[in-house]
């Protein structure tokens, strides 16, 4: 809020967010004033400073919650907040009354309660609740006000000071113990047990190789694929039959199975090759394909990863902003349930786009979905309102748009008819081997016109596909075109991705709705785990934390324990259980957190908690020290060691990989030949960010010679002196741009190769080869419109400015639709579709000093970013003098050793 707005004796509604303001505001009259709070306007301390000097002599304060005083908590608000409650102060002031119309989960209860404490309202107050922003919705919930609910705010009480206790007790252990900066969560500490656990299975596992063989077979001039299943009465051994810790066939399996190798499957193939082929029989069976419930918050999630490859988070932030401005119901929740309204608007979509034939006799309900601890029921996430709008109507775009018609899809999916299958299998007999061919036919694709559910396991999806066979009948000759052995492998434990973290948790009972996308963020961002594609893979941080955990404090990573405790919040939230007593059973007395970490403190050996043993290493000790993990080995009597890259994984090292490392530490790198230019050697090494290139050797007179990374799709053994010459040239000039006549520049960054010119960057396709991009190619890319990091898109490109010539476009962001001007942001009016803007109506809303205003937004950025260059340059100049006193010191440090070693 730019200016203090007066509500005049207007009714005033507070929500959390701009974008839920500017929705409900359009369903208000003249009499309403709709305000956001912008989220949490007060919360437990952040950080020492944040807490009241009155408490800073206690012992509790860095907990910021008292323990001895039940659980008393310290409510700080944020310096960025005072402002915004000063003028909600302002604006309730003046009102005739206040409706609070924060989300309706536990922690937009929560939001409410804060508000009604901080403001302290003389007016009346009322708590208005809604799971969709439609015109009815908010009709009804003005009309139909409830009281604030109390059991809900102290389940949401007690499960942010719960956190903060086992946050807070556990972390500070770990730092001592382990590195710094590292953490532990109620939540988080089990995800990444489940991840670290994955990461063991696969480094326990053995490989076992297995054969078999495929028949290429034609009824008539239809072709079908048959696979070897029995052979003398023995079935053959598939990739189950094995064990994954020793890659043998499970003692249980052994009789009656036929383990291939190479020589006993061709041996089989040469007998075949000379008898007949014939079908033995065909067995037809009739299938019901139901479709699957509507969409809660785990199952969008899962869905978005498996079909966008979005994280959590993203999924969330998409869902939020759909939410906000009114296109979807409330995303945070557990319940399959959908309101009469929903179920009458979904058939009459399905009748009119698919006809009668799609439509079931009966509604379908899906009240029988119940995980761990459901909270507070909600309906599902499908469209809102009583009609629903279609993606092709909507007017999104983008990653909206997408979502938006996936919500679509699955809630006209899960009221249409059932999808009708027949699955057919032949056995085909050859001498002594009996092969088998299944095939699948879609008889009625049923709610399948509508949505195919996303699949984490893609052979299983493969197998759902339709697969045509030629019609058979017993005792059909068939001829062979080819016949041929195929080999395989057992593979290890898929590593976790977010979709199946999520469902692991959902099905465990941990966390809840509006924790899975924060849980997975959290133990990402602190160093715990990299996501590599979709795969959530450990780090070594993530192995050593977890195992101290698991053997000093197994319970807090227990599933079953983690599960316990958020029953125990439901039951708060139900009002069936006392808040501060249960806070009491998990922190205090003998059997309490807080004793335990005292008791256990003195027992863990810093050196120990800091190792970790990989499965089949044994001759090597991993540990993990302030610079990241590393790896040493025995030499003559000597511990010899070498940094750990980090995108190494745990299962993925290997004797050869771990000698390789240490070798290259000792001997300082292979040289791969001299620079021409400077005469110095050119070495592939290998460091904690992974392999570069280095000119030189680092010596006193140069503590840090030139490196360069090596790209990723390049392996450093392959690399050559002329590539690696190449990367030591980047930034590397590649011609004047004829209109600046400044240098364009091809380099390596962060995000990888980029083109550079003037300080505007483009990346460079990963298809294309950064060696041989041109001038003329740059150029290429140069012209490409600039685009965001998944969270920016240009949709529309206008034209530019007749002032100053600088280009217009209409952008999709973050926070909806918006017109880039040069390097200005500026918000679209309420109501203006992005597809119908053009450049006069641009130029036009640009030039209009209402409109045309830089947004809040943009504003902020500028001033945040000329303050940070401010105090940069301060530090910048502060750090001179220091360097100067450091090399000073250095140089007096190295004369007096001189001194002393020549006496």
């Amino acid at each position: 809020m730019a200016k203090k707005k007066s509500a005049d004796g207007k009714t005033v509604v507070i929500v959390e967010s701009p974008t839920k303001a500017r929705t409900i505001r359009k369903f208000l009259g003249k009499d309403y004033v709709v305000e956001s709070c912008m989220g949490h306007i007060r919360d437990l301390p952040g950080s020492a400073k944040d807490i009241p000097e009155k408490f800073k002599k206690e012992k509790w304060a860095s907990l910021g919650v008292n323990p001895d005083k039940n659980f008393s908590p310290i409510y700080c608000i944020p310096k960025k907040k005072t402002k915004i409650v000063s003028e909600l102060k302002s604006l309730v002031k003046g009102a005739s009354e206040l409706y609070l119309a924060t989300d309706e989960d536990r922690e937009g209860e929560s939001i409410s309660w804060h508000l009604l404490e901080v403001l302290k309202p003389k007016v009346p107050v009322k708590r208005m609740v809604f799971h969709e922003i439609t015109k009815d919705a908010i009709k009804e919930a003005i009309e139909n006000p409830r009281d604030l609910d109390e059991n809900l705010v102290r389940a949401q009480e007690a499960r942010r000071i719960l956190d903060r206790l086992v946050g807070y007790t556990i972390s500070p252990l770990i730092w001592k113990k382990i590195a710094y900066g590292l953490s532990a969560g109620r939540v988080q500490s089990v995800a990444v047990r489940l991840i670290a656990e994955r990461e063991d299975e696969r480094m326990r596992f053995h490989k076992a190789n297995y054969w078999n063989l495929m028949a290429d077979l034609n009824k008539g001039k239809a072709n079908f694929d048959a696979r070897l299943q029995t052979y003398d009465g023995k079935r053959i051994a598939t990739g189950k039959d094995f064990s994954a810790e020793t890659g043998e066939l499970l003692k249980d399996k052994k009789a009656g199975l036929l383990h291939l190798n190479e020589a006993s499957a061709k041996k089989i193939k040469e007998e075949l090759s000379k008898g007949s082929w014939r079908v033995e029989s065909v067995e037809e069976k009739p299938m019901t394909r139901r479709p699957s419930a509507p969409f809660i918050t785990s199952t969008l999630q899962q869905d978005g990863s498996r079909k966008f490859g979005w994280g959590a988070s993203q999924t969330m932030r998409t869902a939020q902003a759909l939410y906000e401005q009114g296109f979807i119901t409330y995303m945070r929740t557990d319940s399959t349930n959908l309101s009469k309204q929903a179920i009458a608007a979904a058939r009459s979509s399905i009748k009119k786009m698919y006809g009668n034939e799609y439509l079931p006799k009966e509604p379908r309900f899906y009240t029988g979905k119940k995980v761990k601890g459901a909270q507070e029921a909600h309906e599902a996430i499908r469209p809102a309102g009583s009609e629903f709008v279609t993606p092709e109507e909507s007017g999104l775009s983008g990653e909206a748009l997408k979502l938006y018609d996936l919500i679509w899809k699955r809630t006209m999916a899960c009221q249409m008819a059932d999808s009708k299958q027949k699955k057919v299998a032949v056995k085909i007999k050859n001498d002594k081997a009996i092969f088998g061919a299944n095939g699948l036919v879609i008889e009625f694709p049923g709610f399948l016109r509508a949505y195919v559910e996303g699949r984490d396991d893609t052979e299983a999806a493969l197998e759902e596909r339709e697969t045509q066979l030629p019609p058979l009948k017993a005792k059909d000759p068939l001829s062979c075109d080819k016949l041929e052995t195929t080999q395989h492998e057992t593979k290890p434990p898929a590593r976790f991705t977010e979709a199946s973290l999520i469902q692991t948790m959902e099905k465990e009972g941990i966390g809840r709705p509006s924790t899975y996308a924060p849980t997975i963020s959290t133990i990402i961002f602190r160093g715990y785990v990299r996501k590599v594609g979709t795969a959530l893979v450990p780090t070594f941080t993530a192995l050593v934390v977890s195992n101290l955990l698991r053997k000093y404090f197994p319970q807090y990573v227990d599933t079953s324990f983690t599960s316990a405790m958020e029953n125990s919040l439901d039951e708060i939230a139900e009002g069936d259980m006392d808040w501060v007593k249960y806070l009491k059973t998990v922190y205090s007395g003998k059997k309490g957190l807080k004793a335990q970490v005292e008791e256990r403190e003195s027992e863990i050996v810093p050196d120990e908690a800091r190792s970790v043993q990989l499965s089949g290493l044994n001759q090597f000790a991993f540990r993990v020290g302030r610079y990241g993990a590393y790896v040493c080995r025995q030499e003559n009597g000597e511990e010899v060691c070498a940094s750990i890259p980090e995108v190494s994984a745990p299962a993925d090292m290997t004797e050869e990989l771990v000698n390789k490392l240490i070798d290259q530490k000792l001997s300082g790198g292979d040289s791969l030949g001299k620079d021409p230019d400077s005469g110095r050697s050119v070495y592939v090494l290998n460091g904690r960010y992974g392999p570069y290139v280095q000119l030189g050797e680092v010596n006193d007179e140069e503590t840090k010679p030139k490196r360069m990374a090596i790209p990723a799709n390049i392996e450093p053994e392959d690399i050559t002196l002329e590539q690696a010459l190449f990367l030591l040239s980047m930034p590397r000039p590649l011609g004047k741009h004829p209109e600046s006549e400044k240098d364009v520049k091809v380099g390596i960054g962060r995000f990888g190769p980029y083109v550079v010119h003037d300080g505007d960057y483009r990346s460079v396709p990963k298809s294309e080869s950064l060696f041989d991009m041109t001038f003329d190619r740059a150029m290429e890319l140069l012209a490409q419109p600039k685009k965001g990091r998944g969270r920016s898109q240009v949709v529309k490109e206008l034209g530019e400015h007749p002032k100053n010539k600088e280009a217009i476009a209409v952008c999709n962001g973050k926070y909806g639709p918006y017109l880039k001007w040069g390097k200005k942001n500026f918000s679209l009016p309420e109501g203006v579709k992005p597809e119908d803007m053009t450049l006069e109506k641009a130029i036009e809303l640009l030039d209009n000093t209402d409109q045309g205003k830089e947004s809040g937004k943009t504003k902020a950025t500028r001033v945040k970013k000329a303050k940070k260059k401010a105090v940069k340059k301060k530090a910048k100049k502060k750090a001179g003098k220091k360097a100067a006193k450091k090399v000073a010191k250095k140089a007096k440090k190295k004369s007096e050793s001189s001194s002393a070693t020549t006496s």
